[in-house]
Parts: C-alpha cells; structure tokens; sequence
C-alpha cells in the first residue's frame, strides 16, 4: 500500500508485516509495486501520537486493580481501542501511587500489549511512591516512602520481575522479539536512596523521570548525570524557578558543559539543613489533606525562594553570634550556600578546568492552558525544543465525547466539567483538565508560534527518544511500525492507522 502526502511523496507500507517500507528498494531491486494506493487529499501524514504519561480515560483508571485480572484487561483495551480518535497510537499506562502490595500485580498486568483495532500499551510508569511529601499533588502521603535501601527498595515494592534487565523482562512476557517495551519510573532524586538507585535502573533499560521533587539545582543535575532522562510534567509538583537556584526547570537552560566539581557528584545536605528545612515547615495539628485531583497539582504553593534555600539561610543564621542578625534587604538578597563549601578542600584541585558534557533530558509537559501557563510552554521550548514531549496527564474523565456538567469521579467525590476544566463539584477549586492529545499539538502551535510539523514532532520523535525506541515509533522512516495519523492544516484528527491498518476515521 502507498499513501500519497502533503508534500507529493508516497509512503510505502508493508500490510501484511504492519511496517513502513523503502520505496526505492521496493521497486527498484523487488521489483514490486503497491497494490493500494491511498490519496490524503493533500492532509498531514504523521508518525502516531505517543503519550508518555496517561492516568487512564473513557471511565477507566489505570490505578485501580479490583482483584479482576480479566476485568483490568478488559479496561486497557478499552482505552486502547477509543483513544485512536485523538491520533494516539502507542501510550505508557501510568499508576500513581499504589498500597505496595498492589504494585507487583499491576506491573505485570501492564506488560506490552497491542490490542487489535487498538493503540499500543508500551509498558508502564510508576509515579511513586518515591516522592517529595511537599510536592505530592493528590499522591496519598501515607503511601510515600524513602527507598532506605536504593535500588533494593525499589525491587521490593516494584517486584524483582518488573525491573529485571530490558531482554529478560521482555522475554519473560507473551511478546515476540520484535514487541516494543517500555518502563518509566518517576521518582525525587533528593528523597533518601533515590539518587544510588537511578544508574542502576537506567543500565536495566528503565527511563528515570524527575517529578514530585524538590530537588535543588546540584541534585537534580546529578541525578541526570547518573541516568535521569525526563522532567515529569515540567512546572508543576517542583519549584518555581529562582534565578539563583533554578532548580529541576533550570536543566533545560543548562549549559552543554558542566564543571565537574559543582553538578557531577551528589552530596547529601548537611543534618542541620535538613533540621532547618523541617523547622521552616508551619506545624499543623491536622492530618495532612490531599484535597488535590490532578496529581501534577502542587500540595504546597513553592514561593521564588524555595524551601531548601530558606533552610539553608536559617543554618547561616543560626551559627551567627546570638548578638549578631542577618539583616534582609529583601527576598532577591537571598542566595543559597554554595556547594563547594560543605566539601572538604582537599577533596580535588582548586584550579581544574576539566568539564564532562551535560546532555539535558527531555521533559514532559502538559498544554491544556490550565497546568502551564501559554508564556511557560513557549519559555520552555524556546530553551530546549529538542527535549519538548507533549503529555495530558488525563485521567479517566478523559473523553473527547463527554459533555459539560457534573460527573461522578471516586470516593463519593463527583466534578463538575467545563471545557477541558475540571472543577471540584460545587466550588471553585481547579481539579484538573481533560486535554486530549490532539489538542494539545493545536495549543501548542497557538502558544508557541511553531509550524504544525514542529508541534507533531513533540508528540511523535521526541518521545519516542526518550524511551529510545526511535528506530520503531515516533517515526515515518524504513522500517518503523506504520502507525500513523492523518491530520488537516489545523491539527485535526481525520483517520488513525496502526500497523498499517485503519483504526479510526472522521465520520
């Protein structure tokens, strides 16, 4: 088969096998010629959506596992089968944080698998348990924990099996040797044992996201040295950013590179920061509230002065003389403590120069207009285009057919919709949005100034470096899966194929 695109070209698929072929090869040495021919009408061809971070949809919640196995499937391939309309064609279930004993079994349940007529399920993300308690957004706080252990800890909870190495895992489950895998754990690399663990799950072949963190600018560029490749959902559940300390957002302005000597090596914060930081923390005699819906939602407004800064400024002020004060001139005046002066002096040379290049990871971000702000996105991708993945964060109200009203959610907690907004039914307290893909490539173009194609690219090759299966999705390239979207000049969704077979069409 061949589909004629915008720009005259042809694009030869391979039906049976469900790839996109090289036409030049196929015609000139195999002597061969499509047997279809499909004209698009002078619309958009794309590679498939992909999205990286998706709490579930069309009533369905990736995070609940009632003790049914067959009635989980049923729910992934549900969302599998509906959310082709928005031009996804491959997603990563993602779980947010679970009772530990629950995580084992969904993991497994959440193995690749390509339903027919549907998207495929790459794999999983786990979004916890290993979070900043500051940052959680609608994480419960009694299910956060340390990983005391490291990586040890994360097998415990994840399970031995789900984090075995890449081959092993994929061999272990009912995938052929051509099935497209995928494991994504997010995690706060300042949160105890967190940041040992991240080289060893990176060598496994998981992709570590940095999200839920609070993670001052020297850890977080230290966890992506150790293997961190993703921000989970850029600007929200982390510090805002300050000028001095810009913190997990500041990576995508980093410089290609960084001196060893401040960003290569991890040093935990001395006891007395940590003393300070708790004490900065207004004490509550309530139990700790998680009114919040959308997980990406921050529990705590993060002032431009980030609670790590203002520990540090306590410390500094606590070894003062106690007839002495610290004068504040006002907030800009506050500055971190360096970090090269909790190292010992001998620990390396004053003068080196040697520096180690810095690759910035990619980051997650949602264009709803209600998560980020139009002037953050194009801020963000103005800083690292390259690095820009387009995410919904949806959770199961996600429905581009569900109308505007009160709907039930969990919990005898019930919304109420209006657009893409979610509101907590009865008040005024955002609760989250139900942003389809496909709206978000429109947003994106109308908040950053972008061509169409640049737009597609964040939502197609992007994330599919990230999880570095290029060579198979995200792609129109010889020999990746033909999944594929047909789109007009606006961004509209007129037919999704997946393995080279439509799944979807505009009636």
């Amino acid at each position: 088969m061949a589909a004629t695109t915008s720009n005259g070209l042809d694009l030869w698929i391979d039906e049976r096998r469900g790839v996109i072929l090289n036409a030049q090869q196929t015609f000139f040495l195999r002597k061969e010629r499509p047997n279809t021919i499909i004209d698009l009408g002078g619309n958009i061809l794309s590679p498939g959506f992909i999205d990286i971070q998706i709490n579930g949809g069309f009533g369905f919640d990736f995070s609940v596992y009632e003790g049914d196995d067959q009635a989980y499937r049923d729910g992934l391939k549900l969302v599998a089968e509906r959310i082709v309309e928005t031009g996804v064609t491959a997603l990563v279930p993602t779980i947010v944080t679970q009772e530990k004993s629950f995580y084992p079994k969904l993991l497994n349940l959440l193995r690749p698998w390509s339903p027919p007529n549907g998207a495929h399920l790459l794999g999983w993300h786990a979004e916890g348990p290993f979070l900043q308690m500051s940052k959680r957004g609608a994480h419960s706080p009694a299910l956060i924990i340390p990983a005391s252990d490291g990586f040890e800890t994360f097998e415990s909870i994840y399970s031995p099996e789900n984090l075995a190495e890449a081959e092993d895992w994929l061999m272990s489950g009912d995938g052929d040797h051509d099935t497209v895998g995928v494991r994504m754990i997010t995690a706060a690399p300042e949160v105890e044992g967190v940041m040992e663990a991240i080289n060893e799950a990176s060598k496994r072949g998981i992709c570590f996201c940095i999200g839920h963190s609070m993670a001052t600018t020297d850890i977080a560029a230290a966890a992506v040295r150790n293997g961190a490749r993703c921000i989970t959902h850029l600007f929200n559940a982390m510090p805002q950013l300050h000028h001095r300390d810009p913190s997990i957002i500041g990576l995508l302005g980093a410089s290609p590179y960084l001196s060893p000597s401040s960003s290569s090596t991890f040093l935990p914060f001395p006891s007395a920061i940590i003393s300070a930081l708790k004490a900065s923390i207004p004490p509550s005699t309530k139990e700790p509230s998680n009114n919040h819906i959308s997980e990406a939602f921050d529990e705590i407004r993060t002032p431009p002065q980030t609670p790590m800064l203002l520990a540090e400024q306590a410390y500094e002020k606590s070894r003062l003389p106690t007839d002495k004060s610290i004068v504040s001139p006002g907030p800009a005046a506050i500055a971190a403590m360096p970090l090269e002066s909790r190292r010992s002096s001998e620990s390396e040379p004053k003068n080196s120069v040697t520096t180690i290049p810095f690759d910035r990871p990619f980051y997650g971000i949602i264009v709803d207009g209600i998560h980020s702000h139009p002037n953050s996105v194009r801020l963000a991708h103005s800083a690292h285009p390259d690095g820009c993945i387009l995410i919904t964060d949806a959770m199961k109200v996600l429905d581009p057919h569900l109308k505007d009203g009160v709907h039930d959610w969990r919990d005898g907690r019930r919304f109420y919709k209006e657009g893409d907004k979610l509101y907590v039914e009865g008040t005024t307290t955002l609760a989250g949005s139900v942003v389809t893909l496909d709206k978000c490539v429109r947003n994106f173009v109308r908040y950053t100034g972008c061509s169409i194609g640049q737009a597609i690219r964040c939502a197609t090759y992007n994330p599919a470096r990230c999880l570095n299966i290029e060579s198979k999705k995200g792609t129109l390239r010889a020999g990746a899966d033909a999944d594929l979207v047909v789109l007009d000049y606006q961004g509209n969704v007129l037919s999704t194929w997946v393995k080279g077979k439509i799944v979807w069409a505009k009636k």
